[in-house]
């Protein structure tokens, strides 16, 4: 299972800021100087929110501009604790890292990289004094090892801003070895370095892969503990990843790689850069085939990715034998992977390496769109047809159980789950700052979000006695991940209030109603934490009411259907507490 990223959540606040001057820092950076009252703490619509905080050096807020021009219409709704990305057509989205938070005179500077297109860049060329822009986050702040020998900094021209707050701030005292690529000697910058740092500047094109994994490997990597950071083009580091972490053996917890932009999504090279939203396919709509993704999955599943990573060079027959294969059985596979970009070579004796599609399978977070729990999701859609006519879930059909039978016996399904609902942790404030917790002195957990729960509880100053309401496979994958795991009672039992985190999202409504009759034999007051409408933000949004039926038989629970489920169980909905991004905190008392 993957560890969790140590960081630090911040509120999420709207804030509205104005140019304050603009200059060029190189030929390919423009500088644009923000400041406004909502950099300190202020006032709107009656609730006080807390002052601009972005303390990490690769800290990141998101920008909101607007396609036809009306940023007020393209701006997310500011909830007393949190943000609610309601949808909007014309809403456009960057995210950029602030080069200098400067408290005392009340700015903040952002770079941009000069490359003539991209709303972002557009929007700073014609930047003038008083100009307004919006803004959100960060939502979190990554927390590096207390103690390291160095720290690589590795990136492309949209990772400078990151890296020169980094040298101008030292969050960590030890020597930087820095690695730049930029297109022009004209982008080099002057950066703050120290005795015992490096730097290393390759020209080479936005996104050249070949050049940025040559110039790492050509970096002497220091003896003792380290770390590595980079941002880059996403591609370009599909093979910096897997040199780092295969070659170099470095731990997950000590490396960090960031795709900032997206060649194929976008020609801009923007730090994290999303997709304009509305924007439509150019040409007739066309169907894609699922042979590629079954061939991915395949390639997976038999350990081809892993086995070409490991030897590259690796004939075919040489990798069939290690799989363990017959050589015309691979042989079927080998053409559609070199069709698909997963291998290159193989034919006329060449040996075989990953091609860009497979150094992206590298990536655990890749390979579970083929092998992991939403992948078995999608293949139950198989079913779909006949789940619809008979009103069960399409998992049922496919698996013959439901998805809690599953993931109830199932560790690595149910850790899946855990590592889903980590992103909660940013959600939460809403939930841990209202006033029924002034009570509580003991909760139930429950729910694969529980861990998340236990850790904005402890983030908020909130200490009730926490114990768990799960079965042994689920309450042993849960240990792993919430913080203190000695201090929880893992029994179920009385409590003053239950917190049921994503516990409705793999039930179906007979298991929901179970549960919460469960939880009415143990308290008077139970919360739900639900997703009750799709993130407006998400590309995937359209798809959220599929998943949902396809994992429990019923569509995305809406606010009426979990008051439904309440009150078939012995509750009432006092109120609910929205907590952004389509999520929301259900408050329940026993009828």
């Amino acid at each position: 299972m993957a560890a969790q990223r140590a960081c630090t959540t911040h509120p999420l606040v709207l804030r509205r800021v104005t140019v304050r001057r603009v200059h060029q820092v190189t030929p390919r950076m423009r500088r644009v100087v923000l400041g406004g009252e909502d950099l300190a703490a202020f006032t709107r619509d009656g609730i006080g929110r807390p002052a601009f905080a972005a303390p990490g050096f690769d800290d990141h807020i998101k920008l909101i501009l607007a396609a036809d021009g009306d940023v007020h219409a393209a701006l997310p709704a500011q909830l007393p604790h949190g943000i609610e990305w309601t949808p909007a057509e014309h809403r456009l989205t960057r995210d950029y890292t602030p080069r200098r938070v400067n408290q005392r005179t009340g700015e903040l500077h952002l770079d941009f990289v000069v490359h003539g297109e991209g709303p972002a860049e557009a929007w700073s060329a014609s930047a003038r004094e008083g100009d307004e822009l919006w803004f959100v986050g960060p939502k979190s702040s990554l927390r590096l090892p207390e103690r390291l020998d160095w720290i690589l900094l590795i990136g492309d021209e949209t990772a400078l801003p990151a890296i020169g707050r980094f040298l101008d701030e030292r969050p960590l005292d030890a020597p930087a070895h820095v690695l730049v690529t930029v297109s022009d000697d004209a982008a080099r910058q002057e950066l703050a370095l120290r005795d015992g740092d490096t730097v290393t500047w390759v020209v080479a094109e936005p996104g050249d892969a070949p050049a940025l994994e040559a110039a790492v490997r050509a970096l002497p990597v220091p003896p003792g503990e380290g770390y590595a950071w980079a941002a880059a083009e996403s591609r370009a580091l599909l093979p910096v990843r897997r040199y780092l972490q295969r070659e170099r053996e470095l731990p997950k917890d000590r490396l960090n790689i960031t795709g900032y932009w997206h060649r194929e999504e976008a020609t801009d090279p923007e730090a994290e850069g999303t997709a304009d939203a509305g924007a439509a396919a150019q040409g007739p709509a066309q169907i894609p085939s699922p042979l590629s993704w079954l061939v991915a999955r395949a390639a997976l599943q038999l350990g081809v990715v892993d086995a070409v990573a490991d030897a590259p060079g690796l004939l075919p027959g040489a990798l069939a034998a290690r799989l363990g294969v017959p050589g015309p059985r691979i042989d079927v596979l080998l053409p559609l992977l070199a069709t698909y970009g997963v291998v290159v070579g193989g034919d006329d004796g060449a040996g075989l390496r990953l091609g860009p599609a497979g150094e992206e399978l590298l990536d655990d977070h890749e390979r579970e769109e083929y092998t992991g729990h939403e992948a078995e999701l999608l293949l139950s859609l198989a079913h779909l047809a006949p789940a619809l006519r008979n009103g069960t879930s399409p998992w049922g059909l496919a698996s013959g159980t439901t998805l809690l039978g599953t993931v109830a016996h199932d560790a690595e399904r149910y850790g899946e789950l855990v590592e889903e609902c980590e992103q909660l942790v940013f959600l939460l404030d809403g939930l841990t700052a209202d006033p029924l917790w002034e009570d509580v002195g003991t909760c139930l957990l429950t729910g694969p979000g529980s861990a998340s729960v236990a850790a904005a509880l402890d983030g908020a100053g909130r200490r009730p006695r926490l114990r768990v309401a799960e079965d042994s496979v689920p309450a042993t994958v849960l240990r792993e991940h919430v913080p203190a795991p000695d201090r929880i009672d893992w029994t179920a039992g009385p409590a003053d209030v239950a917190v049921a985190a994503k516990a409705l999202a793999h039930r179906t409504d007979e298991e929901a109603a179970r549960l919460l009759t469960r939880l009415a034999g143990w308290t008077r007051t139970a919360i739900l934490v639900e997703a009750s409408r799709p993130d407006g933000l998400s590309p995937h949004a359209a798809e959220a009411a599929l998943h949902a039926y396809a994992a429990t038989g019923s569509p995305l629970r809406d606010s009426a259907a979990v008051e439904a489920l309440a009150n078939r169980s012995g509750w009432e909905v006092e109120r609910t507490i929205a907590l952004g991004w389509g999520a929301e905190a259900t408050v329940l008392r026993r009828a």
